[in-house]
Order: structure tokens, then C-alpha cells, then sequence
């Protein structure tokens, strides 16, 4: 029996799970973790939006890029999650943009790419010598930032549907530099 999903897609979207089954076996722990973690990173995302009427923002977009932020996962080595490719984890997001880029969903692929943790911007790539293209990976439509918001909730290791708290967020992301917390506490005002 299938397993009922935690949301339902906004009207004209994009099959979603029909491109998800393209790169990933359904049936694999990958798939369900992936889905699991996309349902509840784009439940809180469309939660922000419906609370934000008032910004006329795309959800459909936000669904859509909520849902597939993380398909390049499967790439990279990560065996916590069941992904076994050679590619460090840090390239996810590049690797998911090059993915949708080939499927034509060129807007999708710019939120793939720029939703890790807050954002990379090229002078922390470079400052840290990230594998990762030189450029600035920084979300920047609303709708981008609201899904690397929602995103910053919940991870794929252990239940990936457990929400973690603002706080455990913030001391999370003090090891990457105080600039990413308060970035983070910028958007806790102005998304929850």
C-alpha cells in the first residue's frame, strides 16, 4: 500500500515524484528518506507562504524547488543517507542544478544550487576552498529563501521528519561563522 503524502501539490505543479522516480529507485531507503525530508521541508515552506499572502508569492515554485532541492543527493557520498556516488556532499546542490538544467527547469536549478545552509556566498567557497564552482550560491527571490529557510529545519540523517528547533538551528550553524546565525535570525523574523 502507498504512502499517503504529507501534502498536496499546488494546481498546474510539476509531477515532482514522477521526476524523483527518474534518478532514484522508489523502492530504495534513499528515495524514502529524500521524500521524506522534500515533504516536510516544502510543508513549512508552504506554511510561511500561506501566513505571507500579502508577497503574491509563487507556490507553485515553492513547491516545486521545496521538493527537489536535494535531488542530486544520489551523486554524492553519504552513506548516513544511503547515497553511495563519489562526489563530496557539499556538491549537491551544483549537481541537482546540472540535473534540472538537463530536465529544462532552469528557475528549479538555481534553487537547487543555492539552498545549502543559508547560502554560500564565493568568498566563503574560497576562504574554505569548497569544491564548488567560484560564484556566489546565495538564494534570492523570497521564494528561494524561504525554501533554504524551511530546509534549515530538518535533516536527512536520523528522522528526517523531525523538526529541529530555532535553537539547535543557530548552534548548528555557529560553526560555519556568526554571519550564517544571523543571517538565519534575520529570516526567524521575517518568516515565523
Amino acid at each position: 500500500m502507498a504512502k499517503e503524502k504529507l501534502i498536496k501539490s499546488p494546481k498546474g505543479a510539476l509531477d515532482v515524484y514522477d521526476l524523483l522516480k527518474k534518478y532514484y529507485d522508489p523502492t530504495s531507503e534513499t528515495y524514502r528518506i529524500l521524500v521524506a525530508h522534500s515533504e516536510c521541508v516544502a510543508k513549512k515552506a508552504l506554511q510561511i507562504e500561506k501566513r505571507h499572502r500579502e508577497w503574491k508569492l509563487d507556490r507553485k515554485l515553492i513547491y516545486e524547488g521545496a521538493m527537489l532541492h536535494d535531488i542530486g543527493i544520489y551523486l554524492c557520498d553519504a552513506p548516513g543517507v544511503y547515497c553511495f556516488g563519489i562526489e563530496p556532499y557539499i556538491r549537491h546542490g551544483v549537481l541537482g542544478r546540472e540535473i534540472l538544467e538537463r530536465e529544462g527547469l532552469n528557475e528549479l536549478a538555481l534553487i537547487c544550487e543555492r539552498h545549502t545552509g543559508v547560502g554560500l556566498t564565493l568568498e566563503m567557497i574560497q576562504k574554505r576552498q569548497l569544491p564548488l564552482p567560484h560564484r556566489e550560491m546565495i538564494p534570492i527571490s523570497l521564494e528561494e529563501q524561504i525554501i533554504c529557510f524551511a530546509d534549515c529545519f530538518f535533516s536527512k540523517s536520523g528522522d528526517p521528519t523531525e523538526e529541529k528547533s530555532v535553537e539547535q538551528i543557530a548552534r548548528g550553524m555557529a560553526k560555519h561563522g556568526q554571519d550564517q546565525v544571523q543571517k538565519f535570525e534575520v529570516w526567524c523574523k521575517l518568516f515565523l
